[in-house]
């Protein structure tokens, strides 16, 4: 197959990167964006709207540019490599895909524009305590008043920067037990509506989220983006969409890790020379390229498949590759600390930061051992 990228995709490729090495060439920028209110740097949200990243997977109709899923590979890759801490996943990636496959077209023609003009953030509010890595798994409730509208009750946590959204998309049960895959229905809410408190913090990985309370929210029947009869599958179709930016997200910092450790292995001296000299050492530098490079295979794969209509096949694809890059992500950044030494575990130095976030995204919707079962329980790949 031909993965070279287009005139088009490169230039948007090119472009970002310039963008991102003036902004986050050094740590220190990095770690102040990170102590503003928000979280993040407005500035830099706006620099993204300017560049049009905010409107790629949008439809033209409704505001965007109508890029795909490849577009979305190449900023997120972009984004791994300067370690971005900007809510582009939170907002464009997840929540985003909940409104497009949702096809809610009176939303979409309402929030998009805002959306692309970098005005409206928003966060998907899905994953509760119990629940785990189910994605079926929802006890907050959303009780009918029998004039199409809602009363939403329960609690939400780690909620992707849900403490700055600006609007939340909440799942709550319709119908049915907790565990049942039918019943659950989407809402869009205000995220300063009454009844919605929300306690923010920051996480590991220099990002923020946000546990979310809902108390006798009243929600009215226009802010039903989906209903309980397909509501699930809106949300896995745009799960898989994530874990496909986000693995994308992982080669980029993974790629980024990998040359800082050689360029660390090239100039650390010991014993009068460099101790990227030492054939194990360079045996390590070389299983951390091999493991970067499957990543970098399976990235491509969950791109392509994540377009796939067929919700079981687009399932396997995205496990296996969410296994892979789980897998390469421990191994990439275990080696890069070990062979930095104590140097690596200082919050001056890049390479804890980097390995903090591939944490984070191998725990992202299901570790690499859930989607291993998941995968086994499916039969494999066909």
């Amino acid at each position: 197959m031909d993965f070279d990228l287009s005139d088009e995709q490169r230039q948007l490729k090119d472009s970002l990167e310039r963008l991102l090495a003036d902004n986050y060439g050094d740590l220190n920028q990095r770690m102040g964006y990170m102590k503003e209110q928000k979280g993040y740097s407005p500035a830099i949200w706006q620099q993204y709207a300017e560049l049009g990243l905010l409107g790629v997977p949008f439809a033209e109709e409704h505001g965007g540019l109508g890029q795909g899923l490849t577009e979305t590979m190449i900023i997120a890759e972009a984004f791994g490599r300067a370690l971005a801490v900007e809510p582009y996943l939170a907002t464009v990636v997840l929540a985003g895909g909940v409104l497009r496959h949702a096809g809610n077209e009176a939303v979409l023609k309402e929030l998009v524009p805002s959306i692309v003009e970098g005005k409206l953030t928003l966060a998907l509010a899905h994953q509760e305590r119990q629940a785990r890595y189910d994605l079926a798994d929802t006890a907050t409730t959303a009780r009918a008043d029998g004039k199409g509208g809602y009363t939403l009750e329960g609690d939400k946590c780690v909620v992707l920067h849900g403490d700055t959204a600006d609007k939340l998309i909440v799942t709550a049960r319709v119908s049915g037990a907790r565990n049942e895959r039918g019943g659950i229905g989407l809402f869009l809410i205000d995220a300063k509506a009454n009844g919605v408190t929300r306690r923010g913090y920051p996480t590991q990985d220099g990002m923020r989220a946000a546990d979310v309370t809902l108390s006798a929210v009243r929600v009215g029947p226009e802010a039903v983006l989906a209903g309980p009869e397909k509501g699930l599958a809106v949300i896995e179709r745009a799960v898989d969409e994530a874990i496909a930016a986000l693995s994308a997200e992982a080669v980029g910092a993974m790629a980024a890790l990998h040359e800082l450790t050689v360029d660390y292995l090239k100039t650390r001296k010991q014993f009068g020379v460099p101790i990227g000299s030492f054939q194990v050492l360079q045996h390590k530098s070389v299983d951390m390229f091999t493991a970067l490079e499957q990543a970098r295979s399976m990235a491509y794969y969950a791109t392509m498949m994540a377009a796939e209509p067929d919700a079981d096949e687009r399932r396997k694809a995205i496990s296996a590759a969410k296994v892979q890059i789980g897998r390469s992500a421990r191994l990439v950044g275990e080696t890069a600390i070990q062979l930095h030494g104590g140097i690596g575990m200082t919050m001056e130095y890049k390479a804890g930061h980097y390995f903090k976030r591939l944490t984070m995204i191998d725990m992202a919707f299901g570790d690499a051992d859930h989607h291993l079962r998941v995968l086994a329980k499916a039969g494999g790949l066909s």
